[in-house]
């Protein structure tokens, strides 16, 4: 049965579509073509129209606009690891879509469908989202947590990183080290967690009573390490003013300028030092050990199905975001100056 006030017969009123139709749609079945069921579903979601159902099913959806961040994948599949193994101990199944967000003929398509059945609940990937991508997903007919990522115009249960905060804790142990003339390696690909770190950068640098310098802002290829690493070279070969230490908005970034640096003859520590953001694989690896801000990523998906669950069993009238602390690694590319 529905909850609330809505009823598939009001939604037949609206539509024009006979009551069995319209439950045909919203149940996913046979007989209505996709044309009507998707207009069927969008009309239930803008009335707020919601099955109630005990959840069998995660759909972990990614909303994917230029892709150039979720394709590097390590992220993303950290993130599915966690929902796995949690979704197993509480019996639930697990499906994967991935939304074209700037494709609005088949997004609508795609939107349609996850939204159709009311025992599968839909884990959001944020990470490529705007705030406009968030309309297409308010009022959803199903229980819906959203991951690295937050709206601004509409209270999903979102649950993210502590981006500015991190990013904060991180300069200040530069600062502490004694480097005052701090670099910042910036995607050219401004997702919405970027600004968040760079506020963080620019808050200790101003505790510190220094400033950020525009000669040391450096704007690199943010999909791939090798596309970083080639930016990094073509800047350095600029013969530029050198900060002391870098601040990298990923991983990534900070890697692929690491191998650039080194290549033109920097010594890391020696020379220059640097800082990353997620702590990847390959942070751990790379000579000298990459020093970064550990993000729990398999524990966002744990907790994500968890609160999945918590809407199904226990509903509110209120949504939560969580934000989740980090931990700083201190490894080999930072060399103290006092």
């Amino acid at each position: 049965m529905p909850t609330g006030k809505v009823s598939v017969r009001e939604i037949s009123r609206l539509t024009g579509y006979s009551p069995a139709t319209v439950s045909n749609a919203l149940n996913n079945k046979r007989g209505v073509s996709d044309e009507t069921a998707v207009h069927i579903r969008r009309v239930a979601a803008d009335l707020g129209y919601r099955r109630s159902g005990k959840l069998r099913q995660v759909q972990f959806v990614m909303g994917r606009n230029s892709g150039r961040m979720l394709d590097e994948g390590s992220f993303r599949l950290a993130v599915v690891n966690g929902i796995e193994e949690e979704a197993r101990v509480h019996g639930l199944t697990v499906s994967y879509t991935t939304v074209e967000l700037s494709d609005s003929e088949t997004r609508e398509r795609e939107l349609g469908a996850i939204m159709s059945d009311p025992t599968a609940g839909i884990i959001l990937l944020g990470t490529e989202m705007t705030q406009r991508d968030y309309d297409l997903f308010a009022n959803a007919p199903v229980p819906l947590v959203l991951v690295d990522g937050q709206s601004d115009n509409h209270f999903f249960e979102s649950i993210l990183f502590s981006n500015e905060g991190s990013a904060y804790r991180a300069v200040r142990y530069l600062v502490q080290k004694g480097h005052r003339q701090i670099g910042y390696l910036a995607g050219k690909l401004r997702i919405r967690n970027f600004p968040l770190r760079e506020r963080g950068y620019e808050r200790a640098l101003a505790e510190a009573g220094a400033t950020p310098q525009a000669k040391f802002r450096v704007a690199l290829g943010t999909d791939k390490m090798d596309r970083a690493y080639r930016d990094m070279l073509a800047w350095l070969k600029t013969d530029p003013e050198m900060p002391t230490a870098f601040f990298a908005e990923n991983d990534a970034l900070a890697v692929g300028a690491m191998k650039a640096l080194t290549e033109c003859g920097y010594d890391i520590p020696g020379d220059v030092s640097l800082v990353g953001f997620d702590d990847v694989e390959f942070a751990g690896i790379v000579h000298p050990g990459l020093t970064t801000v550990h993000v729990p990523r398999t524990d966002l998906g744990r907790i994500a199905v968890r609160r999945l669950i918590e809407q199904v069993d226990h509903p509110t009238k209120y949504t939560c975001v969580t934000h989740m602390s980090t931990t700083f690694v201190e490894r080999d590319s930072v060399r103290a100056l006092i």
